[in-house]
């Protein structure tokens, strides 16, 4: 990008790498409080508010933006409701899915700074978006404070870096095609002059690595199959929700739009659920496999599919993450490379020893990296809603880490071990694929 020197088209002097990354971050900023601001503006528009004023659809929105960006809101004392009690806390439920938005604006504008500058001058580009965006959220979170929402400015200033610098990283390592490109560095010029037996362990404990991000990926490719599922068995119930809340269109669509947002928490929901380990609704209000037992629950439409009461069926939904283990074991053994396995062979001789041991050892390796990983999961999707018993909502991500690695390390081993004789059925039905046909007039 260039500064131009008039209106005749000559190009004047480069735009300087931290000016553009401003520019790019402004940008992600504007963008992403649109999405915020119209829906709440339509209701506004349409009377949803008690308030009219435009000073309360201003904080509203810039509130809703920061907690979209990760922020926690501290509210106040509030009355919540006939069925509730007077509480107060903190407001950290994050809907991930109305967060993609930043994260997809930093992407895009990753990628266009990447292809702006060199490798050892990114930072540049980067320290100028960081900044701006910095600014923009210490303001919104100084200007949209008020008596009953309590903001801390620095937690405004630098949590919504976090999605803006992850999506910037992701966005120029996409760009640049390598890390070695992105930041100036040769790996496989520094992997070369390791030994032979570090490359080894690299590479296998690189390849468990990706194993385990296969497993979380296609456990939660499953979680949301199976939540797709129950909305579907639920369906009249949940029209039945939004039939009572008689919100109108514009209302409804809003709803729908907030219940969008949370959707990819949902899907960790699931995941959580179908691990064994379950998830809080509130206090006291635990949902699992084998039963759930919750209290009074607001009237929000994607409650009515939360399954209820003893579930004849349920523990079967305990094979989800050993489905997604089976696929990992099974993907290790077509990319990856044993070695531990290996070197186990020429340590011991004895094969029936070697092959279970090594085999048991690489199903708890990746079952603890995708234990781990949905363990991040459940932290990013759990919170609170600040009121009342709503102040737990969301997995528990120890337990949830321990029952997903668990069952992921035994469906590796079930998928590493049956491997090769899937293996060789593709192979002898690729082999019967390729032979030709008989021709009864060739000699």
């Amino acid at each position: 990008m260039k500064l131009r020197a008039d209106q005749t088209g000559n190009r004047g002097l480069p735009m300087p790498l931290w000016l553009q990354g401003a520019l790019e971050s402004a940008q992600a900023a504007f963008i992403s409080s649109l999405v915020v601001i119209l829906p709440l503006l339509g209701v506004w528009a349409t009377d949803g508010f008690q308030n009219r004023s435009i000073d309360f659809l201003a904080r509203l929105a810039g509130q809703t933006w920061l907690l979209v960006n990760g922020v926690p809101l501290q509210l106040a004392t509030v009355n919540i409701g006939t069925a509730g009690l007077p509480g107060s806390g903190v407001l950290s439920l994050i809907p991930l899915g109305l967060t993609l938005v930043p994260f997809l604006l930093a992407w895009r504008a990753g990628r266009r700074l990447a292809r702006a500058s060199y490798s050892d001058q990114l930072w540049q580009a980067f320290f100028g978006a960081g900044l701006v965006y910095a600014a923009f959220g210490a303001a919104t979170g100084f200007i949209c404070r008020t008596q009953d929402v309590v903001i801390n400015v620095w937690l405004a200033a630098l949590i919504p870096l976090i999605p803006l610098c992850l999506g910037m990283v992701v966005g120029a390592r996409r760009e640049s095609g390598s890390w070695s490109r992105l930041i100036g560095v040769d790996a496989v010029d520094w992997l070369a002059r390791t030994s032979q037996h570090s490359r080894w362990a690299g590479s296998y404990f690189g390849s468990a690595l990706k194993a385990g991000f296969v497993a979380i990926m296609a456990a939660l490719t499953l979680s949301a199959l199976l939540l797709t599922v129950d909305l579907l068995m639920h369906w009249t119930d949940i029209i039945a929700v939004y039939e009572g809340l008689k919100a109108g269109a514009l209302g409804g669509g809003v709803l729908t739009i907030a219940q969008l947002g949370y959707l990819p928490n949902l899907v960790v929901f699931t995941l959580a659920w179908a691990s064994g380990s379950g998830f809080y609704l509130g206090v006291g209000s635990h949902a699992g496999p084998l039963g759930t037992a919750v209290g009074p629950l607001p009237a929000i439409p994607v409650f009515g599919a939360l399954p209820t009461g003893q579930l004849d069926f349920g523990a079967a939904a305990l094979a989800l993450p050993v489905m997604a283990g089976l696929l990992a074991g099974w993907w290790f053994l077509r990319e990856g490379e044993n070695h531990f396995d290996e070197w186990l062979s020429i340590k011991i001789k004895a094969r029936w020893f070697t092959a279970p041991v090594s085999t048991v050892f690489l199903g708890a390796l990746v079952g603890a990296a995708a234990g781990a990983m949905a363990g991040v999961f459940a932290w990013l999707a759990r919170g609170s809603a600040g009121i009342g018993r709503l102040t737990e909502i969301g997995p528990d991500p120890l337990w949830t880490a321990v029952w997903v690695a668990a069952e992921v390390g035994i469906g590796v081993v079930i998928g590493y071990s049956v491997g090769p004789w899937l293996e060789r059925r593709q192979k002898l039905r690729e082999a019967d694929l390729d032979v030709p046909a008989y021709d009864g007039d060739r000699n």
